[in-house]
């Protein structure tokens, strides 16, 4: 497919305002593989604030040199890796170490946030910041409370009209619906919804951004976006990775916890919302979670799955199951696999079913959007070889090759008459320049200029959490929840085929 296309080559957007970058959890595997790589690729296309520091928190002690070979360390295996193979800009990566100090704290002391206020006015003079200040909560969800609850009483989140505080909160926010507006209690207590950006880094790939533009900046997609003529709606997320050394984690989360009330309704959301008026943060938001406490209630007995991988094959070599994985309890009933039909109950999609479905340990690394399409509703070529064809389907891939496919029918050459299916691809990485990113780059970005707009806001995430709060409570129950066991490799279990089957439909493949 050979399209010309205009694009600016240039950096979009102007460098974020001077400001402190505080991160808890500073030693950790997130801050090391994601967060200092996307802060590098920040200042390397110079949209990092000219004056700005960065303070590493954590309870492990380390001088600033310490953490900052850390660091370097981390940023030079992020550069040579196979994914995001580039060439380090050694001036930008000496300029942003520069910037980096390293406090050893005990989040749970008060006298702890005193030091860490002597701090940041120390850096005021010594790295010419102003009052601003981001902080990152890079640690697990139990801290987060903790947390904004000392910063409150140390008055560090406390904003003035000269000066913004605010603060980064990872996924799970909660872990089922009573504890996310319990957590959101908490933190509104200290701080204000405005100040609260909970991250999910989905939301940064560029193609899950584009959701939006293709639909609403196209006149051919719009008008075709309802149930008129859409037949029906799959998104995968779909991953090969098992629980490799998170069992501790994943165990008291699973696959339902982790991925659906975010990652996957996030996806659902951007797929269905309304037009909004415009691209400010709130009314983006309004239209997302419109959509969310549309969305019809679930059967948890017919129209969901939950499934656990057993011993399969990976790349050819034998893979062990859940259950065999290390730190996973033999008789665990944790699922790795959720499968859903759900209907949103709205004038665009009354009927339309969304089949959603993620997993670990299967056969593709593979995430998507598929947007299947009707068959036309009077076949011109009866009793000929097209009568069976294939309906038109418009597929928008997140990963691992981000992009765009349709597919639509054409005549096979020849004296009969015979359709073959035509497959327009789009990547996007054959049309845009884009340098090699972790998907945090735009989030941290957007956090520092104030634009929320690819954050949750808590009526969207207590939406998300209504949604599930009674699968999960028909899976506690134990009654009938029956746990699908599927081979490691494999694209799943056979009830989340079955899923579609009784209603004439089939999953894409996973390829």
């Amino acid at each position: 497919m050979a399209l010309d296309i205009e694009h600016d080559k240039t950096p979009h957007g102007e460098r974020a305002p001077s400001c402190t970058m505080v991160i808890f959890g500073a030693g950790g595997d997130l801050t090391k593989r994601l967060l200092m790589p996307a802060l590098y690729n920040l200042a390397r296309t110079e949209l990092l604030p000219e004056n700005f520091a960065l303070v590493g928190v954590d309870r492990v002690e380390m001088t600033d040199t310490a953490f900052q070979a850390h660091v370097e360390q981390a940023i030079r295996d992020f550069a040579s890796d196979k994914h995001y193979s580039q060439t380090l800009d050694e001036a930008h990566l000496k300029r942003l170490l520069s910037c980096m100090t390293y406090m050893s704290l005990d989040f749970s002391a008060p006298a702890s946030y005193q030091l860490l206020a002597a701090q940041l006015k120390t850096l005021k003079t010594s790295h010419h910041v102003n009052d601003n200040v981001l902080f990152y909560l890079a640690v697990g969800a139990r801290f987060f409370g903790g947390i904004v609850d000392q910063l409150g009483r140390a008055g560090l989140v406390a904003e003035t009209n000269q000066q913004w505080r605010r603060v980064v909160v990872e996924k799970p926010f909660g872990h089922d619906l009573a504890s996310a507006q319990a957590l959101n209690t908490q933190l509104r207590e200290s701080v204000a919804e405005s100040q609260i950006y909970r991250m999910d880094h989905f939301l940064g790939k560029e193609t899950v951004q584009n959701i939006m533009l293709m639909r609403f900046a196209n006149g051919i997609f719009e008008p075709l976006w309802n149930r008129d003529h859409i037949d029906h709606v799959q998104i995968t997320v779909a991953e090969t990775v098992t629980v490799e050394k998170r069992a501790a984690f994943y165990e008291t989360t699973g696959a339902m916890r982790d991925m659906v009330p975010n990652h996957v309704f996030q996806l659902l959301a951007l797929t269905a919302m309304e037009s909004p008026a415009s691209f400010d943060a709130d009314a983006v938001r309004n239209e997302k979670t419109k959509v969310l406490n549309s969305v019809h209630k679930v059967d948890p007995v017919h129209d969901t799955v939950r499934g656990q991988y057993a011993a399969g094959q990976r790349d050819g070599a034998p893979a062990a199951g859940y259950k065999q994985e290390p730190g996973v309890a033999a008789d665990s009933s944790t699922e790795t696999y959720v499968a859903m039909k759900l209907g949103i109950d709205n004038w665009r999609w009354a009927g339309v079913p969304f089949y959603l479905r993620t997993g670990k340990a299967l056969s593709k690394r593979q995430s998507e959007i598929a947007i299947q399409f009707k068959l036309p509703p009077i076949s011109l070529f009866r009793n000929t070889a097209t009568e069976r064809h294939t309906p038109n389907c418009l597929v928008i891939k997140l990963q691992p090759d981000e992009g765009a496919m349709i597919t639509f029918g054409a005549k096979i050459p020849g004296p009969k008459i015979a359709i073959g299916q035509v497959h327009m691809d789009f990547h996007y990485k054959d049309y845009f320049q884009n340098a090699p990113s972790t998907g945090y780059e735009t989030l941290i970005y957007d956090c520092m200029i104030g634009d929320a707009t690819l954050f949750q806001r808590s009526d969207s995430v207590m939406a998300g959490w209504q949604i599930v709060k009674p699968i999960q409570d028909y899976w506690a129950s134990g009654a009938n929840a029956a746990l699908e066991e599927y081979a490691a490799g494999s694209d799943g279990p056979k009830a989340a085929d079955e899923l579609l089957e009784k209603s004439g439909r089939a999953w894409r493949d996973l390829d």
